[in-house]
């Protein structure tokens, strides 16, 4: 693979991770009975966050 398609990989995966971000906090806003699966889906989105932050140092390490 080239620098290029590597690039587009990971951009790739940097977008199902801000999706899926986006579905947990979602999701956990709308729980109102079940505070262990609430806490559960945050940790999961504060995850995705950490990756997604990951994802981007790598796309502008490729870049440059």
């Amino acid at each position: 693979m080239n620098h290029q398609q590597i690039a587009k990989k990971l951009e790739e995966s940097l977008e199902i991770e801000n999706d899926l971000m986006r579905n947990y906090l979602q999701v956990a806003e709308k729980i109102h009975d079940n505070e262990t699966l609430k806490d559960r889906l945050q940790n999961f989105a504060e995850g995705n966050a950490k990756r997604t932050q990951q994802l981007k140092d790598e796309l502008k390490t490729l870049k440059h």
